[in-house]
Parts: C-alpha cells; structure tokens; sequence
C-alpha cells in the first residue's frame, strides 16, 4: 500500500469510476505541484493542465476550474455571477472545503459538494489534466466528462 492508495487521492479515483470516467490518475515521484511542473511531466500544452482554484465568496467556497495558461479575472468572474468580492481563499479554507491542500486540490473527492465552475477556454483541448488530491498526482479527462462530472457552470473566467 502507497500514502496514494487512502486519502485524497482514493477519494478522487472512487469519483473517477463511480462517474464512468475510469481511474486515470498517474502518479509522479518528483511531484507536480504547479501546472507549469505539471504541464512539463505530462508532456503537455500548459493550456491543458485544469487548475483547481478554490475561492472565498462570502464564507463559502467557491471552485474555479481553470486553464493552467490563464489568470482568472475575479471581478468579470463575480461580475458575471452577479456576487460580492471574490477573495483568495486561505489554504486552512481550502483544506477545510476539501479536504485537499493547495497546489493538489481536484475538481471532485471533496467531502460536500462544492459550487464550480469551468472555464470555457479548456474547450479548446481534447484531453485535459487535473489535480488528484495531492501534489504528486494527476487525471485525465475530457471536458465534457469534468463537466457533467462536477456539474460546473461553464464561464468565461479571464
């Protein structure tokens, strides 16, 4: 048994199957804590590595699921929502939302569900890379699949 096979990551994986989509996590020694680190091990365009972003809205959490290449606009993105300040969360606030700590946090495996969006720019890719629960892990997915997977409102967030 690995520190991969309880925890956040067998969190992640039991989502991956029970939503169909199989367990396409890979596991990286070196680990792959940032989407550029990612992007690099994968083998793959930056734009492809799905960043996991949780947010502060008013207490609550708030997941944005965004292209590794882009920076999200918070004031479009509550502009769009029609909300207050969307702040930054702290990595206490993340770990407490999801039971993952920043920089390894997964668009699913949290233990309540967690308000989401997707970017609509990771479109434009046919398979996307996310976080797995921790900083050494990674899946594959489609955007159709994180989609519908997450229930996320797909928006544009830059």
């Amino acid at each position: 048994m690995t520190e991969h096979d309880d925890g956040p990551v067998a969190l992640v994986r039991a989502a991956l199957v029970a939503a169909g989509v199989g367990d396409t996590v890979r596991t990286f020694p070196a680990g792959v804590p940032t989407a550029s680190a990612a992007a690099e091990a994968l083998g793959c365009d930056l734009a492809a590595i799905t960043n996991s972003l949780i947010f502060d809205l008013g207490g609550e959490p708030l997941l944005i699921l965004a292209s590794g290449a882009a920076r999200v606009d918070t004031r479009l993105v509550a502009e769009k929502l029609g909300t207050g300040r969307i702040r930054r969360a702290s990595p206490d606030f993340v770990l407490q939302h999801t039971g993952q700590a920043v920089g390894g946090v997964a668009p699913v495996g949290h233990p309540e569900k967690v308000r989401t969006l997707l970017d609509t720019s990771l479109r434009e890719h046919q398979r996307l890379w996310a976080g797995a629960g921790d900083h050494h892990s990674m899946f594959s997915i489609t955007y159709k699949q994180l989609q519908k997977m997450t229930e996320a409102l797909e928006l544009k967030v830059r």
